[in-house]
């Protein structure tokens, strides 16, 4: 049985960046033609994999 484990607050980071609207509802910057408002709900795609990988790693050093 898996116990709970610090690292798993930092899932909260990427939770709380895309849910927090008002903060990206804008159309600038623009990066490549494309809003604000795209890029950053598509940069948090690959920043939540790296959170995610980090927090796995933390998980299960160790283990195996």
């Amino acid at each position: 049985m898996h116990r709970w484990h610090w690292s798993r607050i930092l899932l909260l980071i990427p939770f709380i960046a895309v849910l927090w609207v008002p903060f990206y509802d804008r159309a600038e910057p623009s990066l490549g033609g494309f809003p604000f408002f795209y890029w950053y709900q598509l940069l948090w795609v690959i920043l939540s994999v790296g959170v995610i990988g980090v927090v796995y790693l933390l998980e299960h050093r160790g283990e195996g």
